[in-house]
């Protein structure tokens, strides 16, 4: 292939699946991998509360007992990444319906997980309350109006119904940086950073009311009750550079001390509809 000057253009194997040139593997690569090594060492010294990954354990230990066998499950915002695989849908006899704003999304999904898809918006949409759980995980951050979201939440279940959500909170450091820098930036540090993470952004976050105690008081508002909650206290955000995570980690410790639940990264909640 021939540039329009007449050179050869580089081939494709200079570039790996993320866009990002492979010769960011070789020294700088070597760099940020040093430094995120030693940013996870310096994070296995501090108490298990600053440890637990939020949505590693949304995924595996918090939502997964909330779900009964058989159960008719909305997944509102999962696009390409719903929480249960095929076979796991089939093990456990789930039906499993994907709602989301982006059809491409949805179509990214691994075949077979879900077995109907809507192309709709959360705050506008509104269901026919016959729906054993809602999931809802990273989404509610990217919405305009989180009330209405939970409006539409609540129209999909049937009473006693149950929604599993994980949130970022807007509280946390790397959400106001979110909200400060360019859409098309962001873009770019992640991918030169978290290539791996790349595939998962795309949607401009607006964190509208993303707190633990905002998020109970819009769900009583529209008829749920809490059954559990957590906060989480650890991202890796800034691990790309040891001495910036350092000092985040140091900051989050104090303001945990000062706030406790407003110094959370993420939280989750399971709430039933009453």
């Amino acid at each position: 292939m021939r540039t329009l000057f007449g050179r050869t253009s580089l081939p494709p194997a200079v570039f790996n699946e993320t866009g990002i040139p492979n010769l960011m593997r070789g020294l700088p690569g070597k760099f940020l991998d040093f430094n995120k090594s030693l940013s996870r060492r310096f994070d296995g010294m501090l108490p298990e509360v600053f440890r637990v990954d939020g949505q590693a354990h949304f995924r595996e230990e918090f939502a997964p007992p909330h779900i009964p066998e058989g159960a008719l499950i909305f997944e509102v915002g999962g696009g390409k990444h719903p929480l249960h695989s095929k076979e796991e849908k089939a093990r456990r006899d789930l039906r499993i319906i994907g709602l989301d704003i982006d059809e491409g999304e949805l179509m990214r999904a691994p075949c077979g997980t879900y077995d109907v898809t809507i192309r709709a918006d959360i705050t506008a949409y509104r269901g026919r309350e016959d729906a054993d759980v809602v999931i809802c995980q990273a989404l509610l951050e990217h919405v305009t109006d989180t009330n209405s979201a939970f409006a539409g939440l609540a129209s999909i279940l049937k009473k006693d119904g149950v929604a599993l959500l994980f949130t970022p909170s807007e509280t946390s450091l790397y959400a106001r940086v979110n909200l400060i820098l360019p859409e098309k930036l962001k873009r770019i540090l992640l991918r030169l950073l978290y290539p791996e993470l790349a595939d998962k952004s795309g949607f401009p976050c607006r964190y509208h009311r993303c707190t633990l105690s905002e998020f109970e008081e819009m769900a009583r508002g529209q008829g749920f009750a809490v059954l559990q909650r957590r906060a989480y206290y650890y991202s890796a955000y800034f691990s790309f550079f040891a001495p910036l995570h350092v000092l985040w980690r140091l900051w989050l410790w104090v303001f945990y001390l000062i706030s406790r639940e407003r110094a959370a990264e993420t939280f989750s909640l399971a709430l039933r509809k009453t």
